[in-house]
């Protein structure tokens, strides 16, 4: 073989070898990317569903604390136990709330902003910092599950969750809400 056609496969080994090596470089890198893609939507979802533990939490503790306030329910813990209970809790949701503004899109950190808002209405409402009646606080109640189900919705956007719930056959269920004596009784 002459020295050209040597220096031709020499060459065509070279280039193989470069195309190979650019090749997997390539891959590797989109790999590593991907990667760190899904554990970023791990964190997020992570964070998301612990925030959304944490509201939901201060919403039942909020309810029974409006309920002990306004006479509706008995129980053996006092006014000032569960109040600061609410206040323990929230402290649990700020937290988790943090979370959320550090990893989230900014529409993800805009419905958590509004769920926030009808969270602490609620909260401010169960303690007496605000008044109203018996149907405003239904009103406030179902106004921050509301505030739950877009936060879900833009969570589920952001995580690239297929499906939605915005439509009107999940939006037309309404809370339910247990009677209050007078309502049973009549």
């Amino acid at each position: 073989m002459d020295i050209a056609g040597q220096l031709i496969t020499i060459a065509a080994v070279l280039l193989g070898g470069l195309a190979t090596h650019f090749t997997n470089h390539r891959m590797e890198r989109q790999r590593n990317r991907y990667t760190l893609l899904t554990r970023w939507d791990e964190r997020k979802l992570d964070a998301y569903a612990d925030y959304v533990d944490c509201v939901r939490t201060c919403i039942y503790s909020s309810v029974l604390l409006y309920e002990v306030r306004q006479t509706m329910r008995n129980i053996e813990r006092s006014e000032t136990e569960l109040t600061l209970e609410l206040a323990d809790l929230e402290g649990g949701r700020s937290r988790a709330f943090e979370r959320v503004m550090l990893l989230a899109e900014d529409d993800v950190v805009e419905a958590a902003h509004r769920l926030n808002a009808a969270a602490h209405a609620v909260a401010w409402r169960a303690r007496g910092e605000t008044e109203g009646s018996l149907e405003d606080w239904r009103e406030l109640n179902k106004a921050v599950f509301r505030a739950i189900n877009n936060f879900h919705q833009e969570a589920r956007d952001d995580l690239g969750v297929s499906g939605n719930f915005r439509g009107d056959e999940h939006g037309a269920r309404e809370l339910v809400l247990p009677q209050t004596r007078e309502e049973s009784g009549s």
